[in-house]
């Protein structure tokens, strides 16, 4: 579990862009290279110690293998009912 504020941030920005990718159709392969882009520029940029980068990528890479993140959620849609009077 992450519980660093900055590191929780950046961790929500990516699972938000990755579902966002998957949204707009792009596959498994195209989201896990966004996500190996993204945790490489948090390495190159050193805003986060490693060990908080890892622990980034370890968390990403759990909401990435599972599937209820990226299921299509359509809204519920309410039958209209008959009154007679």
């Amino acid at each position: 579990m992450l519980q660093d504020n900055s590191t929780i941030r950046y961790y929500q920005r990516l699972t938000d862009a990755m579902v966002e990718l998957w949204r707009r159709g792009s596959r498994y392969e195209d989201i896990r290279n966004y996500m190996d882009g993204y945790i490489a520029c948090l390495h190159q940029t050193k805003v986060l110690e490693s060990y908080k980068i890892h622990r980034l990528e370890e968390e990403a890479f759990r909401f990435l293998r599972d599937p209820s993140n990226f299921e299509l959620s359509y809204p519920q849609t309410q039958t209209e009912t008959d009154f007679s009077y």
